[in-house]
């Protein structure tokens, strides 16, 4: 059985305010439509200590800084191999 690809998208108020209220809206809204969300630990944590950086999202241990839609699309098309 294959192990679940854990998610953690960062909450707090500078990545919020940067843009991962839209990141968390978007990404929800992709593992729904890719059929993911078994697949998928999917977590917010309050400060990943990046904040001139955020948004942040972090996919297995992988930290992705300034990203945005377009970003979040390639980085969870390349991650899910679609």
């Amino acid at each position: 059985m294959e192990d679940k690809k854990e998610i953690v998208i960062c909450l707090g108020s500078s990545c919020f305010a940067r843009g991962n209220n839209k990141n968390l809206e978007f990404i929800q809204e992709y593992l729904k439509v890719n059929n993911l969300k078994g697949k998928i630990t999917f977590k917010g944590q309050l400060c990943s200590q990046q904040c001139s950086k955020g948004p942040v999202v972090i996919i297995d241990g992988e930290m992705f800084t300034d990203v945005n839609k377009t970003k979040l699309m390639e980085i969870l098309n390349s991650k899910f191999g679609l």
